[in-house]
C-alpha cells in the first residue's frame, strides 16, 4: 500500500469539501466523486471526434450496402 492509497481522515475529507465542493459517496465510502471541471484537452478531443465524426458521416454513408444495390 502506498501513501497514495490511503484512505484520507475526516478532516482531509471537509477541506477537500470546502475546495472542491459536496463530495459524494458510493459503495459504503470505497468510491468519492466530486463535481469538478472538465479539462481543456478533453473538450478538444470531444470536438475533434465530433467534426470527424460529421466528415466520416457525409464522406462514406452512400448506398444501401454491399450486394443490394442493383
Amino acid at each position: 500500500m502506498t501513501a497514495r492509497d490511503e484512505v484520507p481522515g475526516p478532516q482531509e475529507l471537509e477541506e477537500r469539501e470546502r475546495t472542491h465542493g459536496p463530495i459524494e459517496e458510493y459503495a459504503q465510502g470505497e468510491i468519492r466523486a466530486y463535481h469538478g471541471i472538465v479539462n481543456t484537452w478533453l473538450l478538444a478531443v470531444y470536438a475533434i471526434l465530433a467534426v470527424w465524426g460529421i466528415y466520416y458521416l457525409f464522406k462514406y454513408w452512400g448506398g444501401l450496402g454491399p450486394g443490394l444495390a442493383r
